[in-house]
């Protein structure tokens, strides 16, 4: 069975991203939620076959996360992102990383690149790679949306949220539709890692 380190600042995501790998990959997923906890958990758990980094979390101050992992691991080391442009995937594979894992990847296809990676191959999404430049889009979230944002984002349900901010569980759903809607996302936890990546959340 081969043994992964996944490291996501992302609670919800990182939980959800490992228990997949774990249930439909059948592979051993140890979780980590910064660079520094993930450098630890390699060096006490360690040796792992395949470690994934988040490109946002704490300390991994652009690709020099990446670099630190690699030397100290001996192992493919890949980053995951929610919405990284492709100039930063291009960048971190010139930096040697084994691949570069949108997280907006459908379940089967991040399995598939895992073992491809597994396998000692560098995994890219080609249709990613040959984007062009994205213009610089910040959606304007209003004060209500960003609060509910930053609550979905802390893994909050709708109930949870509406008692939170003193407003009707309906009026959330509204905000939740539009604020998904101004931010491109396809679910709550899309947007999540979409708020998070853009700072908002």
């Amino acid at each position: 069975m081969a043994r992964l380190l996944l490291a996501d600042d992302h609670d919800l995501v990182r939980e959800m991203i490992a228990e997949f790998l774990r249930r439909q990959g059948g592979f051993s997923v140890d979780v980590a939620a910064c660079l520094d906890v993930a450098l630890a958990v390699e060096e006490q758990a360690g040796p792992f076959d395949l470690v994934l980094l988040d490109f946002q979390m704490p300390g991994m101050e652009a690709l020099s996360g990446l670099e630190q992992m690699q030397a100290q691991a001996g192992c493919p080391v890949a980053i995951l992102s929610g919405t990284a442009p492709p100039d930063v995937a291009r960048r971190a594979l010139r930096a040697g990383a084994a691949g570069f894992l949108p997280k907006t990847l459908d379940p089967q296809s991040l399995i598939a690149a895992v073992h491809h990676m597994l396998a000692g191959k560098v995994y890219a999404p080609l249709e990613f790679l040959l984007e062009s430049e994205p213009e610089v889009n910040s959606p304007r979230l209003t004060p209500r949306e960003r609060a509910v944002l930053v609550a979905v984002s802390e893994g909050k349900s709708n109930k949870e949220i509406a008692r939170d901010l003193d407003i009707q569980e309906v009026t959330v759903k509204l905000h939740l539709k539009t604020l998904s809607r101004k931010l491109g996302a396809r679910n709550r936890t899309h947007a999540a890692m979409i708020a998070r990546d853009l700072g908002y959340a």
